[in-house]
């Protein structure tokens, strides 16, 4: 499993033309899902997106999470994170896990989200929406993480 999150000012996800969710300071987390990705892998990276420390302290130093910092998120689910492009020119997405795979533990990703940060603290896409994501990458700052699998 991987989160592709980005620090924003602020951020908002359309569908069809209308605001599905928005935040403000916080993270935009793209999360990707592998073949054979399991629960724990969902709870490992939730654990590390809650806890990332790269807001500034009173010293200009990256060293608060989005718990300290009373931040906000926005989850994205995006299979693209598993694309392989390294033959042709069009990615293949054969290590993304199917839809029916994929959507339980993006669910679970988002509830562990809601148990760390507070329910009102975690906006989401839809899952397999088309969506327009609009953000302000503040910094920019932008970091991938991995699950252990």
């Amino acid at each position: 499993m991987r989160a592709l999150i980005q620090k924003v000012s602020k951020a908002h996800v359309t569908i069809d033309g209308q605001i599905h969710g928005g935040i403000g300071k916080g993270f935009v987390i793209f999360l990707g899902i592998k073949k054979g990705d399991d629960r724990s892998a969902a709870e490992y990276l939730a654990e590390k997106c809650s806890h990332m420390r790269v807001f500034e302290d009173e010293s200009e130093k990256m060293n608060l999470s989005l718990i300290d910092v009373d931040g906000r998120s926005l989850i994205i689910s995006q299979f693209t994170l598993y694309a392989d492009a390294q033959k042709g020119n069009r990615p293949g997405f054969s290590d993304a896990a199917r839809p029916e795979e994929a959507e339980p533990l993006y669910e679970h990703f988002v509830a562990r989200m809601k148990a760390n940060l507070g329910e009102e603290r975690v906006a989401t896409g839809v899952f397999r929406a088309m969506m327009e994501v609009h953000l302000v990458n503040d910094g920019p700052v932008t970091i991938m993480i991995e699950s252990k699998n």
